[in-house]
């Protein structure tokens, strides 16, 4: 059976190794925000040559990000004018489809030619959005046909399980994701929902939970599963023990019904994500077309969009910057690796054993298990559809930022990952060594950006002038580098602007409880990231990896609280 690196092995050779790789993250951080202040006194034209070359840096990444935010944002707003469940009805004869979306583009072509629309009219946008769908449309159909079409799948033979981890979310929080798998352009008994529930929660509030859903629910899919977790020993309290022992119940489920485990898509959700109604059928069409299929995972845009309206303005800015963030993933997917909610065929989660059950990561820790198991060859595809998450909500204002840092020092504890996949590489020899120096490289300096960058810009950019002594402030590089630091920076608001007025085009309807004033609330909001990005960003960071350069690591895995506002 295959096995991945057990972070807490008792092996002296792998612990060695294990503590080696955990050292780090944590000390380049450090050496980095330590060295400025030391460096700034002993060396201060070495620090000032380095801050104007980062601030170069930071320029080109802002630029960077906000020319694939922008793309993104398109192609997700064309991805959604799709009929996905009619391209999956239609790819019994994809030659003929493919025929008929040109006649589509065509058409839009010649209708969009004959009219003058007014320049912001609505039925323009309306009518530039469904050619650009019918374009990528045709790239995606032009790809499917150059597959071997012999190993594709009928849409009708598959399955998808949404698998639903709750630790202690009330069924108001859960109901309407479930809800919004039953309204999405999918038949409803193609669907298994697995409702994965732990026994250390309150049995009456569990139990509570569980008839109240299965009542609402329990018709409507082909079948509604519940397991309760008991941890066991040698696993954590932690979500990915939860998702292992209830994929191996799912597992002995599927047998006894007959169903095989290559049609089985699962999607390991978050409990409040809410699906666009087109994700499960673009989800088939990517799976069934694909001869590797079992190679992907398969990854929707998260937005934090549930309660966005509720949540304070600090919280808003943390969560809005993740989600351009993973939009500029999805542009890139070389570079992706699964997040929150995402979808995998269910064979290959058994085949690479499960989730470990003593990480904290149990998202971005499948993808790099996979991704072991096929010797590299596993990657993720992007789904250009979004999926709505709960932003960070609690009842007091000051309960919501600490709520906020937590959940983000436990995404940043991610770099837990960095060690085992460090340790899993160390073994395998059928991975290139450039593909295992790439990753390593990549996973190490995002986190290492995550930790750094805010504080550097906000707090650090001006210490060779403050404390770098009297003949370096006599030096001419003294004397500009505030003039350019200042330049630089100012270029770099166009990423800040574009943030703003994205940010406002993506939000959700306004509820009517909140009059439009709200909106210049929503604009005024991104004048706190100079507050927001090093203390509800970069400190979680710093915080995570420390943790984990003292080996002083999370015992279990910390669940955000939810609530939403009537």
């Amino acid at each position: 059976m295959f096995s991945y690196p057990d972070p807490r092995t008792t092996d002296p050779r792998g612990h060695r190794l294990q503590r080696i790789f955990e050292i780090i993250p944590g000390s380049l951080a450090w050496f980095t925000l330590l060295g400025m202040f030391f460096f700034s006194f002993w060396l201060p034209v070495w620090v000032a040559v380095f801050i104007i070359a980062f601030d170069i840096y930071w320029l080109y990444r802002t630029l960077y990000i906000s020319t694939y935010s922008i793309v993104a944002f398109r192609k997700m707003q064309c991805h959604k004018e799709i009929d996905w469940m009619r391209a999956c009805r239609k790819m019994s004869d994809p030659e003929n489809f493919f025929k008929e979306t040109e006649e589509d583009i065509r058409q839009s072509k010649r209708n969009f030619s004959k009219k003058r629309w007014k320049f912001f009219s609505t039925e323009k946008k309306s009518a530039k959005k469904k050619l650009c769908a019918a374009r990528d449309l045709k790239k995606e159909i032009r790809e499917i046909l150059k597959r071997d079409r012999s190993k594709f799948l009928g849409w009708e033979d598959i399955y998808h399980v949404v698998m639903l981890p709750t630790a202690n979310e009330g069924p108001e929080i859960i109901e309407p994701a479930i809800q919004s798998v039953a309204d999405s352009d999918y038949p409803n008994e193609k669907f298994i929902i697995l409702l994965a529930t732990e026994e250390r929660e309150d049995e009456k509030k569990r139990e509570h939970k569980i008839n109240y859903l299965k009542n609402k629910f329990g018709k409507t899919f082909f079948d509604f599963l519940v397991t309760v977790h008991k941890v066991a020993p040698g696993e954590m309290k932690a979500k990915a023990s939860n998702t292992t022992f209830a994929g191996k119940v799912l597992k002995k489920y599927l047998e006894e019904k007959n169903i095989p485990l290559e049609r089985v898509i699962l999607s390991n959700f978050d409990c409040d994500t809410c699906v666009h109604p087109q994700y499960f059928a673009a989800l088939t069409l990517k799976y069934t077309t694909e001869p590797r299929r079992l190679n992907f995972a398969y990854q929707p845009i998260p937005m934090y969009h549930n309660n966005i309206w509720d949540t304070n303005a600090f919280v808003r800015i943390i969560v809005t910057g993740s989600s351009f963030w993973h939009m500029v993933e999805a542009m890139r997917p070389e570079h992706m690796v699964t997040f929150s909610s995402h979808s995998e065929a269910f064979k290959t989660i058994v085949d690479v054993d499960y989730w470990p059950v003593n990480v904290i990561s149990e998202d971005s820790v499948i993808f790099w298990k996979c991704y072991t198991f096929f010797d590299g060859d596993y990657e993720v595809k992007p789904i250009y559809l979004p999926v709505s998450l709960d932003a960070v909500l609690a009842n007091t204002y000051w309960k919501t930022i600490v709520n906020q840092y937590r959940q983000k020092r436990r995404w940043a504890y991610g770099i837990e990952n960095f060690p085992l996949l460090a340790r899993a590489f160390w073994g395998n020899k059928k991975i290139r060594p450039m593909k295992k120096a790439r990753h390593l490289f990549t996973m190490l300096e995002g986190h290492w950006s995550w930790a750094t960058n805010s504080f550097i810009i906000a707090l650090l950019g001006w210490l060779p002038v403050i404390i770098g002594g009297p003949e370096f402030n006599r030096s001419v590089l003294a004397h500009n580098l505030p003039y350019m630091t200042r330049y630089l920076m100012n270029a770099a608001l166009v990423g800040l602007i574009v943030s703003m007025f994205l940010s406002l085009i993506l939000l959700p309807p306004r509820p009517k409880k909140y009059s439009r004033k709200k909106y210049i609330y929503m604009f005024l909001q991104w004048f706190l990231v100079p507050i927001a990005a090093p203390f509800l960003g970069a400190a979680p960071a710093v915080d995570s990896q420390t943790r984990i350069l003292l080996g002083k690591y999370f015992g279990e895995f910390w669940v955000t609280e939810k609530m939403r506002k009537e």
